[in-house]
């Protein structure tokens, strides 16, 4: 599994997946704790991050926002700079961490951040907002979402639980 998450697509990324030890940094490590289980999460984050539908900057508006409602240093710090890797401005990456849709210029993206702030402090959409997000979307992007959402809020909680460096919720 260190193989397959050091040495795959996440290894080219903007920030470092191992410490100068190297050791997995952020939620990778607690990974390894349970490995069948790990890899299967690891797994879905690859899916999540590489395999949907959604534009690399739609996607890191998404994370930062789940970051920005879970409180989570690591995911904050790792994704500005994922952020930046795709084209966000500072100010829209401080729009993404203040859960300040309207601050996009294009409508897709404000609508993926009200909808994933909507998913990630209230775990549901009302069905307007459904409606909302399947006609501007497409329900595929929508189920995309969901899933990102849920899979940041697993990180989050595993780096707030496993008390990982950075994680203001940690402290």
């Amino acid at each position: 599994m260190f193989d397959a998450i050091a040495g795959g697509p996440r290894a080219n990324g903007p920030f470092p997946l191992v410490d100068a030890d190297g050791a997995l940094v952020g939620p990778f490590n607690a990974m390894l704790l349970q490995p069948a289980l790990g890899e299967a999460l690891q797994q879905l984050g690859g899916a999540v991050r590489y395999r949907t539908g959604l534009t690399g900057r739609s996607r890191e508006i998404a994370i930062l926002t789940v970051a920005r409602v879970w409180q989570s240093d690591f995911e904050e710090y790792a994704h500005r700079a994922a952020g930046r890797a795709v084209g966000l401005r500072d100010d829209e990456l401080e729009a993404a961490l203040a859960g300040d849709a309207p601050a996009f210029d294009d409508p897709m993206e404000r609508l993926v951040a009200a909808t994933t702030l909507a998913l990630a402090s209230r775990n549901d959409l009302t069905d307007e907002e459904f409606q909302q997000a399947a006609d501007g979307l497409g329900r595929p992007a929508v189920f995309e979402l969901t899933t990102l959402v849920g899979y940041y809020a697993t990180l989050a909680l595993q780096l707030r639980v496993f008390r990982v460096e950075g994680n203001r919720s940690a402290t």
